[in-house]
């Protein structure tokens, strides 16, 4: 059996071992009969496939390339953008503390020198004032000069010139600020000097001058509408502002001199005002009622036929002559001054309009229109020689005015210039040379008085501590003169005298003169002589030359001036 099984096994071998040799020898057979076709045709094929792959190849290095060009590019840029952000950063780094420097000035003073109390800011201000005063004719005034009473050449005064020293005008001030929301603001603002003259006050001794006020109001503002109420005693609205219609923005002549200008109108009073801003704050219009008072001629040629007299009726106060007798003392008030409570306030009224010029509002334009009330009680008794009739009646007054300003900041920082006007009947009292509101006619009817007055000024920034400034104003009455009989009574050259310079000009001479016009120009610097830490110290020089001219009569124009020169050394602590 093994023997069969191995002998099959040689047999299958054999077998396979033919079959294996006959396959190659075919396959060598029909490639020797391919080879003699076409003998070179294996080798282009072999030829064709490596170039296909060489340029495989070569496409995939070009490929590769690109990549490590584009690689390289990108790093490039990225090294130099780094290098750029590395040489901003470095500038920058080294551009920190002027940088810092710039923001720190930009950036309003720190708020040290405001003082919190339960959600209310209270900031001090003013100043200390030591001042000197020349007039080379004595006019016995103070800081506030009393331009139209500058003594004409017939008056003894005239002769004698004047020097003084003050601390009257030293100022203290406080303002609180709060916030009831975020669009309604509330302050309270307060200043005092101390140019009060109780009876006690004096220049002999003591030199006791108490503190009086200059402004004490409140106000409410509704940003989001643009509403602004005022209440209290603050400057009048017919004074010039510098911006919008609100308050401390006044532009009251930079002068020494109390008084400031002939010719600026303003007062400071009790009042009630309501202001509404438009258009972002470049429109405004405001109406205020103001505590009125009236002020009447009273020279010595102003009086009233015999057996007339005025009685004011708020103060019981009697006009005989045209000079209101002292009537008895009255609670809250001096009895040594008069005073005058009129029944009707004086209503003001006010536009302003600010227009952009560039980026900036550097022009200010302002009108108002004033309306005022006069009244009394007259009383003609029987005993008259005019043939008045006899009785008693009221006469009851109008005045008006209107007037107009403008502030423009013509260079920012070195020049700025403004002026003002107003003019109407019985508007004296807002003018600085205060000449009369009315006058009384020869029957003890009222008769508001036309004035005029008017101011330009201009003030030069020559350095950042020093201003130069120069300004000319002027106001001018007209005659208010009645004649009864023979007699003339009223404001104006109220007896028809024929005036003599003689008369006018020697001492004691016959020159009852009524001035109708004053006029002033003046000049003047500030220098900040100190800044720092402790305040600042400013000094202050000025010098005035105002002119007086009476009413004419007899073909001779009364006239008179003054030269005044001012010296002031303010220190601000605050």
């Amino acid at each position: 059996m093994k023997t069969k099984a191995s002998l099959l096994s040689g047999a299958a071998i054999l077998v396979g071992c033919t079959l294996w040799a006959a396959g190659p020898a075919d396959a060598a057979v029909k490639h020797h009969k391919s080879e003699k076709a076409n003998p070179n045709a294996g080798l282009a094929a072999e030829v064709q496939a490596l170039k296909e792959q060489v340029q495989a190849l070569t496409a995939t290095v070009q490929q590769q390339q690109a990549q490590v060009q584009a690689s390289t590019a990108r790093a490039d840029e990225a090294s130099a953008q780094a290098q750029a952000a590395q040489a901003k950063l470095d500038d920058q780094i080294q551009r920190i503390p002027d940088t810092v420097k710039t923001e720190v000035a930009a950036q309003p003073a720190p708020t040290l020198d405001k003082l919190k109390y339960k959600g209310v800011s209270v900031q001090l201000g003013g100043f200390l004032a030591a001042e000197g005063i020349y007039r080379n004719k004595n006019i016995a005034s103070d800081i506030s000069s009393s331009f139209a009473k500058i003594p004409f050449e017939n008056a003894p005064l005239s002769r004698s010139d004047e020097t003084r020293f003050t601390a009257r005008q030293s100022r203290l001030s406080f303002l609180a600020q709060g916030d009831i929301n975020k669009v309604t603001h509330v302050a309270m603002y307060g200043e005092f000097d101390f140019q009060g003259a109780a009876q006690t006050a004096n220049s002999n001794e003591s030199n006791s001058y108490n503190p009086r006020i200059r402004n004490l109001y409140g106000t409410i503002d509704w940003d989001y509408y643009g509403w602004h109420v005022l209440a209290g005693q603050n400057w009048s609205l017919v004074t010039l502002n510098s911006k919008g219609i609100t308050p401390r923005n006044e532009v009251p002549p930079p002068s020494i001199d109390a008084q400031y200008v002939p010719g600026f109108a303003w007062a400071r009073q009790p009042q009630l005002r309501v202001t509404k801003d438009f258009a972002d704050k470049s429109v405004w219009l405001a109406a205020s009622l103001e505590n009125p008072q009236s002020t009447f001629a009273g020279t010595a040629g102003n009086q009233l036929p015999t057996g007339v007299s005025v009685i004011d009726l708020a103060t019981g106060n009697t006009t005989i002559n045209g000079a209101p007798a002292v009537g008895a003392a009255f609670s809250g008030f001096n009895s040594v001054n008069t005073s005058s409570l009129n029944r009707i306030p004086d209503v003001i009224v006010k536009a302003a309009w600010e227009p952009y010029i560039g980026l900036t509002r550097p022009l200010h334009v302002e009108a108002f229109g004033i309306y005022r009330s006069f009244y009394d009680t007259i009383t003609v008794t029987s005993a008259n020689t005019q043939g008045l009739t006899p009785g008693t009646r009221t006469s009851d007054v109008s005045g008006a005015g209107f007037g107009a300003g403008v502030t423009y900041t013509v260079v920012p920082k070195l020049l700025d210039v403004q002026a003002s006007m107003m003019s109407g009947k019985g508007i004296g009292r807002y003018g600085s040379s205060q000449l009369p509101d009315a006058t009384l006619k020869p029957d003890g009817e009222i008769a508001p008085i036309q004035e005029t007055m008017f101011l330009a000024g201009a003030t030069l920034h020559a350095t950042p501590n020093l201003d130069l400034y120069l300004f000319g104003g002027k106001e001018r009455a007209n005659d208010e003169a009645n004649r009864l009989g023979n007699t003339f009574y009223g404001f104006g050259n109220l007896s028809g005298a024929a005036f003599t310079a003689a008369g006018c000009t020697t001492v004691g001479g016959s020159c009852s003169a009524t001035v109708r016009q004053v006029s002033q120009i003046t000049a003047g610097l500030w220098d900040k002589a100190y800044t720092g830490s402790f305040g600042q110290v400013r000094l202050g020089l000025q010098y005035s030359h105002t002119m007086l001219d009476g009413f004419s009569g007899g073909g001779y124009t009364p006239h008179t001036s003054a030269d005044m020169v001012f010296t002031s050394f303010r220190y601000y602590p605050f």
